[in-house]
């Protein structure tokens, strides 16, 4: 398996090799967003990459954190949204990441780490959301690769990873995925169990 460090995800951005990045925020999360009317919630995106959904929700008026390990879309969602605080911006590995929040939205961050990250990765959520939070997103109901990202999977393996950390609200085919996407994503709305873990 490739390490998966800054220094790999620093080249994909050099080389814009980015299979997955849709170059704009996709329907499911536009959907979402669209309907939420609380503006002081706090929002993480972790592995925010170019950061679409970030700039998306900074201009409609929501304050948002995101998280990638490496600079350059950081500094490129910078650009874009010049009003964003810089302390929002962190660059570093989402797993030592510390806080709370009430909603963190999952956008092609759950494929792109290794595999054998994924309880932790649940486990990670569960330890970063307020009771009663959400975590939101979409994730690949294929297969894809083995040996780089994206990784894929099915709903009944990922289910066992949440299962014991979240209620679920949604677990099912993405209905309004968009076009190159169609039927091969679940959409996610997973609320945060009050046990510790």
């Amino acid at each position: 398996m490739i390490q998966l460090n800054k220094e790999f995800w620093t080249s994909r951005y050099l080389s814009g090799h980015l299979g997955w990045d849709a170059g704009e925020i996709t329907t499911p999360l536009k959907s979402y967003i669209d309907q939420i009317t609380n503006k002081e919630l706090k929002i993480l995106i972790p592995g925010c990459g170019n950061g679409y959904e970030a700039e998306y929700l900074h201009k409609s008026g929501f304050k948002v954190d995101v998280v990638d390990l490496s600079g350059i879309p950081l500094k490129g969602l910078a650009k874009r949204c010049p009003g964003i605080p810089e302390s929002c911006l962190i660059q570093g590995d989402f797993f030592d990441l510390k806080g709370r929040y009430d909603l963190i939205i999952e956008q092609t961050f759950f494929c792109a780490i290794n595999p054998g990250q994924r309880s932790r990765y649940a486990r990670k959520m569960h330890s970063l959301l307020n009771l009663g939070g959400k975590l939101i997103g979409v994730l690949f109901n294929i297969p894809l690769y083995n040996d780089r990202p994206p990784f894929g999977g099915s709903k009944q393996e990922y289910i066992g990873y949440f299962d014991q950390y979240f209620e679920f609200k949604s677990f099912d085919e993405c209905y309004n995925s968009i076009q190159p996407r169609k039927g091969n994503e679940l959409f996610i709305n997973l609320v945060r169990k009050n046990s510790e873990h």
